[in-house]
């Protein structure tokens, strides 16, 4: 019997069906999903080896971006080409972004008691997940002295420099510093074939540089350019995982008085709970948002503004990945980006997170409770989400 992974093109629909099922059902985070796209797609359905799943997963993990749905739009791609891709993305992300702008649509018109606890309790939450993520986190990213002292420099950069800028300098440095420590080692390993040109990659890169520097060129032209602007530039730079994206997004939308505070750590919190990628956050964002444009206009656009530097820079980096990979300083530098990406993570689990959220003692119990359940009790994040809106609501009515 012949046990060797399938080459065979498949076909758009089949890519649809395949991925709407995992968009539907992968609860967890990134790498959870990871996880289930190789129990669909390698172990069962065997579109591709392990091996080659395996150096797909480390590029889509070296690269800015949500690292599941990176890896998703290229399984579209090398099953049934561009359309493939296109099918993947859009099949892993709807369920969950529909979910999440119907929530926001109803929030914006939340008066009531029971109303406003529910959203408490989403934004007591997120210090537990902020808190749970910012933990496991430093214990891969930064295992020794050096990298942590990377990670605490990062936030003190942030005290003096908040923001986007301070954020960005913080990679930056961090970076330069893993440079430095040189701790990288050249990956090895079997060449993973990509349908991507050099061409292609090349041009996917052009334009990623291209919206970068010409989007904040264009915000004078209206509210909708300045929205890609901010959703584009967060999404360039989200490294080392989904959660990152909230201190980047809460730099972009809060900062300028776009959205409120309550309702971007709400948001946060019913993300949570949501199958598929934490990206979608966007769709509440979006949604939710003080000028216009809100709404679903405003949804579809932070949508595709925040996942789409990620996917230009897949698949700019496709062809040209398996020689970069062998390359040592390119792993010590992502080193010490990732280090500075978990202080800025850690800056932004006290402010906004922790500042907004807790208010009283009562609140600090609840999110104790949720940390416990998520880290103690494994307990699944949905499980968590619901519990932390029902003591929203009970606590609601204890004020």
């Amino acid at each position: 019997m012949d046990n060797s992974p399938q080459h065979a093109q498949g076909s758009v629909a089949e890519v649809f069906q395949v991925f709407l099922k995992l968009g539907l059902t992968s609860f967890g985070g990134p790498i959870a999903h990871l996880g289930y796209f190789r129990d669909e797609l390698v172990t069962r359905r065997r579109w591709l080896s392990d091996t080659a799943y395996a150096d797909l997963v480390a590029l889509c993990q070296f690269l800015p971006g949500p690292a599941s749905s990176q890896v998703g739009f290229a399984l579209g791609l090398l099953r049934a080409g561009w359309g493939g891709a296109i099918a993947a993305f859009v099949a892993f992300t709807l369920p969950s972004a529909l979910i999440l702008l119907a929530l926001a649509l109803m929030a914006t018109r939340i008066e009531s008691p029971l109303g406003l606890g529910v959203l408490h309790g989403l934004k007591i939450v997120a210090v537990a997940i902020v808190a749970q993520a910012v933990w496991g986190m430093a214990r891969s990213l930064c295992p020794d002295r050096e990298r942590a002292t990377i990670a605490v420099a990062a936030i003190i950069l942030l005290a003096v420099a908040p923001g986007a800028i301070g954020m960005m300098g913080a990679i930056l440095l961090g970076a330069i510093a893993g440079l430095g420590l040189g701790r990288g080692q050249a990956a090895t390993g079997a060449h993973l074939p990509v349908p991507v040109s050099r061409t292609a990659g090349v041009a996917a890169l052009v334009v990623f540089t291209a919206l970068l520097a010409g989007l904040p060129l264009l915000v004078g032209l209206g509210q909708g350019f300045a929205l890609a602007d901010s959703f584009y530039r967060a999404g360039s730079l989200v490294f080392g995982g989904g959660h990152v994206v909230l201190p980047l997004l809460q730099a972009e939308t809060v900062a300028p008085g776009w959205v409120t505070e309550d309702s971007f750590l709400a948001g946060y919190g019913a993300a949570q709970a949501m199958p598929g990628p934490l990206f979608t956050f966007a769709a509440w964002l979006g949604a939710v948002m003080e000028l216009e444009p809100n709404g679903i206009l405003g949804a579809a656009i932070a949508l595709l503004a925040l996942f789409l530097p990620g996917f230009l820079m897949l698949i700019g980096a496709l062809p040209f990945w398996d020689r970069f990979r062998r390359q040592a300083w390119a792993q010590s530098a992502m080193q010490g980006a990732n280090a500075a990406v978990v202080g800025i993570l850690g800056a932004a689990l006290y402010d906004p997170v922790f500042t907004s959220a807790i208010g009283r003692m009562p609140d600090f119990a609840l999110a104790l409770v949720c940390l416990t359940a998520l880290m103690a009790w494994k307990a699944p994040p949905w499980t968590v989400v619901v519990l932390a809106a029902t003591g929203g609501v009970a606590l609601s009515f204890l004020a």
